[in-house]
């Protein structure tokens, strides 16, 4: 009997620490997106890469997300429901229609930019801040699936799940950022918004099916 007491106690002493993590590590992504989100749109203005602006609008985007999982798992440590609550479905549908309007810009934006044959100065920041990018998520998705297991927390291991979306992303903005750097080829730069966008139009009917309460591929906050 005094056995199963102690393995009980120090069974929620190890939930109370993983829950603990699981809160910095939805604290990180929420800073790390507002920095990424502010470097990508001064360098993507600057440099006239509407890839990398439109990434930086979109990491603002995932700060609402991040908000949403970070109000969820506070309230999965008070009482253990993962079922998202009307704060979180709010802020999914918010996060739905600002994933909507992203893309709409993109796509505009980009259809007008291969029509007037228009080229970025440069795409060198694209190619640093999506290799950072990368790295973080990389780190993030590796420590919120193993807090998740741990857990056996569904809405933790999907929002590990929407961080390798956002990787995703970051390989997009690398990929048309390096591809124009090498080349010189204008429409690259256009092409990696037009993924960037698609991403978007992705996350963004996602968002509202989870807000819906319908199953999606992110589970949690789309991708």
């Amino acid at each position: 009997m005094l056995y199963f007491i102690i393995q009980t106690m120090m069974m929620d002493k190890d939930k109370k620490v993983l829950y603990s993590r699981a809160t910095i590590l939805a604290l990180i992504t929420i800073f790390y997106n507002i920095l990424e989100g502010v470097v990508s749109i001064y360098f993507g203005i600057k440099d006239e890469t509407i890839a990398l602006a439109g990434f930086g609008v979109d990491s603002f985007v995932e700060v609402m997300s991040g908000i949403g999982i970070f109000h969820m798992i506070e309230r999965i440590k008070r009482n253990g429901k993962e079922d998202p609550d009307r704060f979180e479905r709010t802020a999914l549908r918010i996060t739905g229609l600002a994933f909507y309007i992203l893309t709409a810009g993109l796509v505009i934006s980009s259809g007008i930019n291969i029509y007037l044959n228009k080229s970025p100065e440069t795409t060198f920041w694209g190619i640093v801040i999506s290799l950072v990018s990368i790295f973080t998520m990389w780190l993030l998705i590796r420590m919120k699936l193993r807090v998740g297991r741990r857990l056996n927390s569904e809405a933790i291991i999907a929002d590990a799940h929407c961080t390798r979306a956002c990787m995703y992303l970051s390989i997009i903005l690398l990929i048309s950022s390096a591809g124009y750097e090498l080349s010189g080829i204008g429409y690259l730069d256009s092409l990696g918004a037009l993924g960037i966008a698609f991403w978007s139009f992705k996350e963004g009917r996602e968002a509202f099916e989870k807000a819906r309460g319908l199953s999606c591929q992110c589970n949690v906050w789309g991708q």
